[in-house]
């Protein structure tokens, strides 16, 4: 698995909440992330998995697979996930989704029917949503989003644009976190093939880029030029003796588009 579709998955992990109550329609009350670090040998873990429970107070284990590729092989492996968790949650009901990313349509399948077996878990593919839908939520996570979902006749860069302008006014003065909301957006683009240019983009909706030093100069207000070029070189170092996206963005403080940069130059 390569470190962008790593980073991808990091991006899901932070606005699981969303993707739970936009996609799958789960009116959550609250979300704890288990980790499944434990979970077999050769390193088959599953992408998302939290205990939630909803709104009447009922707990279960929530499973999320991300796909960006189509995979025929896909049912045996959200099976072998299934009991995989079941045996670490042997009392727990468990749900499980599958949510494809990628450019081309869906064509995996969703269930094995045999004489011995008849197993099913849900596949969702973001072409068949609607943009529209998520674009006009109050949620700059669901906002986001709106760029895998079915564009309809609308071209993309001015989907794009709607995006930032929105995020831009939901996240004000708060220079940070529309950082991170534009990270987010610049990488669920790739799996578009969407080229974003973000400083055209602040030149059209006329904000004033240096206004935003945090996004332009990736770095936090305050943290020097010397201290991102020390995070920069320590990152490649945890690249080098091949730690995780997570285990490298929590140590460094960088943000997942300056460590996909990174990958990318390796």
């Amino acid at each position: 698995m390569g470190q962008k579709d790593i980073i991808s998955k990091q991006v899901f992990k932070r606005i699981l909440v969303d993707v739970a109550t936009y996609i799958f329609n789960l009116q959550l009350a609250t979300v704890e992330l288990i980790e499944t670090e434990q979970q077999r040998i050769e390193d088959r873990r599953a992408d998302l998995l939290a205990r939630v429970s909803d709104n009447t107070g009922k707990v279960s284990i929530l499973h999320i697979e991300i796909q960006n590729q189509n995979q025929q092989d896909m049912p045996d492996r959200m099976l072998r996930y299934l009991t995989d968790i079941r045996l670490c949650h042997p009392k727990e009901e468990v749900f499980q989704y599958l949510l494809y990313i990628g450019k081309p349509a869906l064509t995996m399948p969703d269930h094995i029917q045999t004489p011995q077996l008849h197993y099913r878990y849900t596949a969702i593919d973001m072409h068949d949503l609607d943009y529209r839908f998520f674009i006009n939520q109050d949620s700059p996570d669901a906002i986001v989003m709106a760029l895998l979902c079915d564009l309809k006749d609308t071209d993309a860069k001015t989907v794009v644009h709607d995006i930032i302008a929105k995020l831009i006014a939901m996240t004000q003065d708060d220079n940070k976190r529309l950082r991170e909301y534009l990270s987010m957006l610049e990488i669920l683009a790739s799996n578009r093939n969407i080229n974003i240019d973000i400083q055209q983009e602040f030149a059209m909706l006329q904000v004033e880029i240096e206004k935003l030093p945090s996004f332009i100069m990736g770095q936090e207000q305050g943290i020097t030029v010397g201290e991102q070029k020390k995070a920069l070189m320590v990152a490649r170092q945890l690249i080098n003796k091949n730690f995780s996206a997570t285990e490298i963005l929590e140590i460094t403080g960088l943000d997942a588009s300056e460590l996909l940069k990174l990958t990318d130059s390796h």
